[in-house]
């Protein structure tokens, strides 16, 4: 689906993002996090930008912004840091939070900061992958175990 609407997407890249995906590839296979996207030197996605604020944005979702595109962005994109796993033996799928602290360092610190969990902050991500009712029991969880530790 990517390769199909690259040309739509490369005009959010930057430079230096346009440069890795041609010398990498849309996407790579990672053995500890499956299909990824490229990153600029460890740091920022290829496929993310600055705005006029300065806050990095994904390409592949201005895309779909701007109507160019006709989906949103990968769901494992949408999800990170975020990585979900499929059990071979049954029909199970782990949803664990594992940020990677090159790339989650500065999202981290400002969550704490602000005091915002990881579930609020992936709200429209988990309910795009696993709908409303999912999201509602999960925050009913954690306002669960919040109140326990209280």
């Amino acid at each position: 689906m990517l390769r199909n609407y690259i040309d739509e997407i490369k005009p959010y890249c930057t430079s230096e993002g346009l440069k890795v995906l041609e010398k990498e590839g849309l996407y790579r296979y990672d053995a500890e996090f499956g299909w990824v996207t490229p990153t600029i030197g460890g740091r920022m996605c290829a496929y993310g930008f600055r705005d006029k604020q300065g806050i990095i944005k994904c390409g592949i979702e201005q895309a779909w912004l701007d109507k160019k595109i006709p989906w949103k962005k990968p769901i494992s994109c949408h999800l990170f840091p975020v990585k979900i796993t499929r059990s071979k033996r049954q029909n199970q799928e782990y949803v664990n939070y594992e940020p990677r602290q090159d790339l989650c360092k500065a999202a981290c610190k400002l969550g704490k900061q602000l005091r915002v969990p990881v579930h609020v902050f992936l709200k429209d991500a988990l309910i795009r992958k696993y709908g409303p009712e999912f999201y509602t029991m999960l925050e009913a969880a954690a306002l669960h175990i919040k109140k326990e530790k209280v």
